[in-house]
């Protein structure tokens, strides 16, 4: 049976990772100023997509102002907007034992998440620069009394400009061995978050774009969700590397300068 769409469902969206993509560091890649401007002018919906829970959206809208491109904060979708969206279609107004940042407790607070160490449903871990033993041993011992684990995202390490640092994935490594207990991770290469993500902007995955730079995240992420993948080596993935995955991206470019956001075709329009 082919299947039929409503007409604003063939809206082209993007969905960006950003470092790596738009920027390294305080520096940004050569083509990304030109590729948003571009976004921006054919109206296309677009959001940058990352794994860091640490900063909100108005804290990520000013980083990128000072890199020289002016977008809105609405154009921002984090790993805590993810993970806060999950919580709250899970089981509203549950609570919460938080190791995280501003921009996790943010975004768990508006949607009614109360954050306590007494009896939570649920034990969170972000990006934190307040991460001390007895944070680790309380959260330790919440899980083996009950608590559910979740996690932000996967990500083992974070970029700086001294170079990398341990991200969400490392944090919750001791209370993993202690516990036996896996968390679940809400970020990339969660579909969950490119689905929460694209629920945010109101488009379809057929006609939805993932533009990033690391295989293991955003193409097998942005593949699961059904989305059509454009592989950037402005990052961490070679050329040499790509065929070593057993999945492929939908299109290799050298920068986001390449894309061309009008003629760009999606997955769906390729095979009709």
């Amino acid at each position: 049976m082919k299947l039929s769409f409503r007409d604003d469902t063939y809206q082209k969206a993007f969905l960006i990772d950003m470092d790596g993509v738009i920027n390294r560091g305080h520096t940004l890649i050569p083509g990304a100023k030109e590729f948003v401007d571009q976004l921006k002018k054919t109206r296309y919906p677009f959001l940058f997509i990352t794994n860091n829970s640490y900063y909100t959206p108005a804290e990520l809208k000013g980083r990128m102002a000072d890199l020289g491109i002016g977008v809105e904060e609405k154009n921002f979708y984090t790993s805590a907007m993810a993970t806060a969206m999950f919580l709250d279609y899970q089981k509203p107004k549950c609570s919460a034992y938080v190791i995280g940042g501003r921009g996790l407790l943010v975004e768990l607070n508006k949607m009614g998440i109360a954050i306590t160490r007494k009896n939570p449903d649920y034990v969170i871990i972000g990006e934190t620069d307040e991460y001390d033993y007895m944070k680790i041993m309380e959260a330790t011992l919440l899980i083996s009394e009950g608590a559910r684990f979740i996690a932000t995202n996967p990500d083992i390490t974070g970029p700086t400009a001294r170079g990398p640092v341990p991200a969400c994935g490392a944090l919750v490594a001791p209370i993993e061995k202690v516990t036996g207990v896996t968390p679940y991770f809400l970020g990339k290469p969660n579909p969950a978050m490119m689905y929460w993500a694209r629920k945010h902007i109101n488009v379809h995955s057929a006609n939805c774009f993932m533009i990033g730079d690391r295989m293991d995240t955003d193409i097998v992420g942005g593949l699961e969700a059904g989305m059509t993948c454009c592989l950037v080596l402005s990052g961490v993935t070679t050329m040499e590397m790509v065929d070593r995955f057993p999945y492929q991206p939908d299109y290799i470019f050298n920068n986001v300068g390449e894309i061309n956001p009008k003629e760009i075709l999606s997955r769906r329009e390729r095979v009709k």
